[in-house]
């Protein structure tokens, strides 16, 4: 599933391509799919919006959307990518791949697509209505703290007093919003943490320590353009580079880039977690 950097790098890229465009058609198709808001609604409120910007918000994707003819709300278009999912950048004339759920036609020419072989994605189309008190017409917001924005006192309270490890904390997206399981392997091995250490028992020092971890691999996967070790790719479709540098996930058996010994890898938390059992403490 992609994570942080990789939504990041999307979201960043359709941003650069789409900003200030105007959806004047969309396609969705029939085959089963998890659709957040129903397929017609969607289609209905997208046509004829302009995109103001694009952003991230934890792991999912948001279209900021202006005001339609027939709406005087602005609205956002929120697209989860689950396991597989992509949102390209396209031309008509580009291949239009067999797993294309989503088509967005725009004024300039161009089309932003949606593309999900696994079907674990999500499309969700929100009108934003001032003071309304529901969930489909409020600001999209992500369940837990931004891990690049989040403070030393913010961290350091997220995990006070919590008896699961580290590991799982750091996956509670309820805490930290984007953070999946390359990049909480890959911080705890810049920390110097062990996975299954208790987040409550981890001494304020070295909580500050997997902060700054933890922001600097995120930002340095960001500029590498995110992490493709399976279906992931940006929006022109172009792989990432930073899984040429991952120190310990998925490198099991593999020697430690730091001290030559084997890296361990176990299950935690219900996931494959990657770790030197030398320089993890």
């Amino acid at each position: 599933m992609p994570e942080l950097p990789e939504v990041e790098t999307i979201a960043r890229g359709v941003q650069e391509r789409v900003a200030g465009d105007r959806i004047v058609a969309v396609w969705l198709n029939r085959v089963p799919q998890t659709w957040k808001t129903p397929r017609g609604e969607q289609a209905r409120g997208l046509a004829g919006r302009g995109i103001l910007g694009v952003h991230r918000t934890g792991k999912h994707i948001v279209c900021e959307l202006g005001r339609a003819a027939d709406s005087p709300h602005k609205a956002q278009w929120i697209v989860h990518l689950g396991m597989s999912g992509r949102l390209l950048v396209t031309t008509p004339e580009g291949e239009v791949h067999a797993h294309t759920h989503a088509r967005l036609q725009l004024a300039s020419g161009r089309e932003l697509r949606f593309v999900d072989p696994r079907r674990f994605g999500r499309l969700e189309f929100r009108r934003i209505v001032p003071g309304s008190g529901k969930s489909s017409e409020i600001e999209f917001k992500a369940p837990g703290l931004d891990p690049l924005q989040v403070s030393e006192a913010e961290f350091r309270a997220l995990f006070q007093g919590r008896k699961l490890a580290i590991k799982a904390a750091l996956l509670n997206q309820r805490l930290l919003a984007g953070v999946g399981n390359i990049y909480a392997d890959e911080s705890l091995f810049a920390a110097g943490i062990r996975p299954t250490m208790r987040a409550g028992r981890i001494p304020p020092q070295r909580l500050e320590r997997l902060r700054v971890a933890l922001q600097g691999v995120l930002l340095h996967a960001i500029e590498l353009g995110g992490s493709s070790v399976s279906d992931y790719v940006d929006a022109d479709g172009v792989k990432g580079f930073f899984q040429l540098e991952h120190c310990v996930y998925q490198r099991t058996g593999e020697p430690c880039r730091r001290c030559g010994k084997p890296i361990k890898r176990i299950e935690l938390a219900g996931r494959g977690t990657h770790y030197c059992p030398t320089c993890q403490n």
